[in-house]
Parts: C-alpha cells; sequence; structure tokens
C-alpha cells in the first residue's frame, strides 16, 4: 500500500508545474478580520472552510512559487532556495489531495486538519532558510542596487503570503481540532475579538527587560499612557492577532532598549522607554519613542533591508543565540513567532503591520532617540488581508533596470570635506 502511494505521489509531483500554472493564473481572495471571526463563531462551518481553504491555498501557494521563479537563476540554484521552494511545492500537492474528496465524509475532514498542521511544521523554517540563501548569494556573487531592489520586493511579497497562508492554517486547525483551547474566552482561533492592546504590549515589555537584563544587567523603565478617544471609561481593545501585535511590539521594544543602553553607557540612570496608546474611530495608534541616540535618517531604509542586515548569521537548527534574540522555548502566552536572528525583526514586523492594512514606521531624532509608531485599522471590517498578486504589474517589477534618475543622486556616505581642503 505504501509503495502505491508513493509512486501515486511521484506521479503527482511530476504534473506539480502543470498544477502551479493553473492555480497562479487566480488571484487570493482576502478575507476581512470580520469575515475570519464570522468564520469561527458558534455556527462556524467546518465543511465551508474546507471548501473554501482547498481552493485558496493553492492559489497562494502557487503564486508564490511563481514568484520564486523570477528570482535571478543564482540565487534559485542554491541549496536554501531549492528546498524552500520544495517544500511549497510538496504543500501544495497534499492540498490538492482533497480536491476530489467529500467534506460530508469526517475522515477526510480529520485527515485535511491533519495535513495542514503538517503543512505548517513543514514551513516552520521558510524564514531562515530564504535569509539564508539570500546571504550565500549575496556573499557569492554580490548584489547590484537592482538586484537589491528586486530581492527586496520579492521577499517582501513572499514572506507577506508566508503569513496569510499561515493565518488560514492557523484559524482551521485551532477552531476544528477538536483539541486546541482557546488561549483567552474571547478568542477566536488566533484571532482575539477583545485584544486588550495593552495587555499585549506589557508582556512583551516584561518579554524585552528579561532579556535585556540577561546581557545587559540592566533595562529602562516603561511609562505607558493610553486615550481612548471612543470611551475615556474602557480598556483599549479591538479585534486582532495577539501574537502579531506581540511580535511588533517586542521587536521595536528590544531595538530601543539596546540603543537606550548603549547610548547611556556613562551614566548612572537610563531615560524611561514611553508608550502612548491612542484609539479613535477608524485608527489604533501605537508611539514607542526612546532615547536610544537614534540613527541618521538616511539609514532608515537599511533598517528593513534584507540585504543590508548586520546580525550575527546562526545555522538553522542550533542551539546558539544571537544577541537580544529570544530563545523559543521561552516565549510567553502572547507569542507563536519563531525568531530567525538573521535581522530580519524589523522588515518582518512591518509585514505583520501591513497585513491587516496598518503599518510600521521609524521616525529618528539624530543624537537623540527614536519614535516608532504602528498604526492599526481600529475595525474588523477595515482589517483586510493585504495579498501580493502574481501579474503582469509584478512581472513588471521584476523587469526594471536601472535609469538614468532625472534628480541627482547625492553620496550614500558624508562627502570628506578634509579632502577637498587637503587638495587646494
Amino acid at each position: 500500500m505504501k509503495f502505491v502511494r508513493s509512486i501515486m505521489r511521484n506521479a503527482a509531483m511530476l504534473n506539480a508545474p502543470k498544477h502551479i500554472d493553473h492555480y497562479a493564473k487566480f488571484s487570493p481572495s482576502p478575507l476581512s478580520m470580520k469575515q475570519f471571526l464570522d468564520f469561527g463563531s458558534s455556527n462556524a462551518c467546518e465543511k465551508t472552510s474546507f471548501a473554501f481553504l482547498r481552493q485558496e491555498l493553492p492559489v497562494r501557494l502557487s503564486n508564490s512559487l511563481k514568484e520564486i521563479h523570477l528570482l535571478p537563476d543564482h540565487l534559485i540554484m542554491t541549496q536554501s532556495v531549492q528546498l524552500v521552494h520544495s517544500w511549497f511545492v510538496q504543500s501544495l500537492m497534499d492540498i490538492l489531495e482533497f480536491q476530489n474528496k467529500s467534506p460530508d465524509d469526517p475522515r477526510v475532514l480529520a485527515e485535511f486538519v491533519e495535513t495542514l498542521v503538517t503543512i505548517r511544521n513543514r514551513h516552520n523554517d521558510v524564514v531562515p532558510t530564504m535569509a539564508q540563501g539570500v546571504i550565500e548569494y549575496r556573499d557569492s556573487f554580490g548584489v547590484d542596487p537592482v538586484m537589491s531592489q528586486n530581492i527586496q520586493y520579492f521577499l517582501d511579497r513572499f514572506y507577506m503570503n508566508r503569513i496569510s497562508i499561515r493565518m488560514l492554517i492557523n484559524q482551521h486547525t485551532l477552531i476544528f481540532d477538536g483539541f486546541s483551547k482557546p488561549g483567552h474566552p474571547s478568542s477566536i482561533g488566533c484571532i482575539d475579538s477583545c485584544c486588550d492592546v495593552t495587555d499585549v504590549i506589557r508582556d512583551a515589555y516584561e518579554s524585552a527587560k528579561m532579556l535585556c537584563e540577561q546581557y545587559y544587567l540592566g533595562s529602562p523603565e516603561l511609562e505607558l499612557s493610553e486615550i481612548n478617544a471612543k470611551n475615556k471609561s474602557q480598556p483599549i481593545e479591538i479585534s486582532y492577532v495577539p501574537s502579531h501585535l506581540y511580535h511588533m511590539v517586542f521587536e521595536l521594544f528590544k531595538n530601543a532598549m539596546r540603543a537606550t543602553i548603549e547610548n547611556h553607557e556613562a551614566s548612572s540612570t537610563l531615560p524611561p522607554i514611553k508608550v502612548r496608546i491612542a484609539l479613535g474611530g477608524e485608527d489604533l495608534s501605537i508611539k514607542i519613542s526612546d532615547r536610544g541616540g537614534g540613527v541618521p535618517f538616511r539609514k532608515i531604509e537599511r533598517l528593513f533591508s534584507y540585504m543590508y542586515s548586520t546580525a550575527p548569521r546562526p545555522n538553522i537548527g542550533d542551539q546558539q543565540r544571537t544577541p537580544m534574540v529570544r530563545p523559543q522555548n521561552t516565549l510567553n502566552r502572547h507569542s507563536s513567532v519563531k525568531r530567525a536572528g538573521f535581522g530580519y525583526g524589523l522588515p518582518i514586523s512591518r509585514l505583520y503591520a501591513r497585513y491587516f492594512q496598518g503599518d510600521l514606521q521609524l521616525y529618528p531624532m539624530e543624537g537623540y532617540g527614536t519614535d516608532a509608531a504602528i498604526q492599526l485599522k481600529a475595525l474588523s471590517t477595515d482589517s483586510v488581508e493585504k495579498l501580493p498578486v502574481f501579474n503582469k504589474t509584478a512581472l513588471r517589477n521584476y523587469k526594471v533596470n536601472q535609469e538614468a534618475d532625472d534628480w541627482c543622486v547625492p553620496s550614500k556616505e558624508p562627502l570628506n570635506v578634509a579632502a577637498y581642503k587637503a587638495a587646494k
């Protein structure tokens, strides 16, 4: 029996390119937070979710697979990228096995949940594995500005699609596996319909503080204030994914603490990190302000670049920790995100913010500190998935050539005025 299944699986893999081409012709169907909540409410229908996912997941997987093929040949051929590619193809074929199965059979539904869990586990190391491939390519062939732009464009879309795929899988498995208990009474899958924003922020601060004290034997205090313009007497709550919010805030706290301590090494006291939360009619805003000395404005984009990462390079699967990266086995109740340790904290955090139509920005004041601002949608109807689409517009973005700019382009580094004086 196993032999027959192996033959059938190998035959299916040979047809994978045909399936990829077919499903990549379709655009993903973005869901709103409200739709996610409705899917998982008390009258949730597993058959409906099954029918949707067996059509939607192949589309999202195929869109990513088509864009992988647009990467530079030398990058595609790295062992790491080939491994990621094989994971996506295998996951696509696993889902396609359910195309002709009846959702009226309870065994089919149970098998589908098991398959989704297998896919989620298979994709656990996608981010660090793809990062390793980019590093190998950069070290071997270098990166020009156009190639750097293309890789940035690809990785933003690829990692965003991965976030969306995990979101779909988590919602279905957490609601319908029959074993998972909600982390909070108001939780539906991985979404908390009454997510206490202040609670998540304090939780992320305590985690970052513990890590900071472990490495620096001290940490800045937290000053937190909140403004609920909708109802001043009520705590600030929105429908959101707590682990996504935790990931963003933890990353910003970690960076703020490190900068603050390193900028005040000679001081006996550390200035606090100030957080202000504001909930309005449409937006939830979080501002995190530190006195860490800031960075030059010209370096802001580098902080969000996958190509400029200066983080130490851990070997995938090893137990060695890089400074200020929290080990996975000590993550708390709000976090379900595995940290890669490749310096991708800020760009991935920005993707989490943008996933439901929000954003994350940094506003530095060199010589003083940095304000980090997270903007999220306050209404579940406005929080709609932001998904990449493989189409002609995407193709054109990979074919951009370096053309002469119609504005003067300054040097990337400050001019050495002393050299000009010496020449005179």
